[in-house]
């Protein structure tokens, strides 16, 4: 696995993407830093290693100006970092990166192909989300899977709100979730 970070603004977000030389390389998480953190605080890193089994292997930290375009798995961070500052200035409303998904269940990756149908600019809430994948009742669980989501940002879980309009919770905190959805020009009670 290799990690790097990148800087948004305020907003650090850690990329992790898998280096297996079997097959194409793959987005594996990205998700935010807390202020005064590193990538090695994310709570997903013993999670990764037990999906993937790397057991005797760390994760390879490159800085993100030492990222190389001639491997595969360094070259797919770059796009990734690409793609989310064009998102970030505004240029770039979907994502276009090979993510592996593998680490959630069924469910929650039903859940998560749901939330890359919300459209830019749009928010809906967990109600309608859990309509949405076949389990009107089910918006608890949709609102699980939704804070379980690896790829902030990329798989849009902020684009879901509360049925009353109010911002409902969000695993990266409520100031990003308010920032991103303010970015795509959609205003919720706060």
């Amino acid at each position: 696995m290799i990690v790097t970070t990148a800087v948004f603004g305020s907003y650090q977000l850690t990329l992790i993407a898998n280096a297996n030389e079997y097959s194409s390389p793959k987005l594996v998480e990205v998700n935010w830093l807390l202020a005064g953190d590193s990538w090695h605080s994310s709570k997903s890193i013993p999670k990764l290693k037990k999906h993937y089994r790397l057991v005797d292997q760390d994760f390879n930290f490159i800085d993100k100006d030492s990222l190389s375009k001639t491997n595969s798995a360094q070259t797919l961070l770059i796009e990734a970092i690409k793609q989310l500052d064009e998102y970030f200035k505004g240029e770039r409303e979907n994502f276009d990166l090979p993510l592996d998904v593998s680490l959630g269940t069924e469910f929650q990756q039903q859940v998560w192909r749901a939330l890359q149908d919300i459209k830019h600019g749009e928010a809906i809430s967990y109600a309608t989300l859990a309509q949405r994948v076949g389990n009107p009742k089910g918006y608890r669980a949709v609102a699980n899977a939704n804070g379980k989501n690896p790829f902030s940002i990329i798989i849009p879980c902020h684009r879901v709100i509360a049925s009353d309009g109010k911002l409902g919770g969000y695993t990266g905190g409520l100031d990003k979730k308010e920032y991103l959805l303010a970015l795509e020009g959609v205003r919720c009670k706060l």
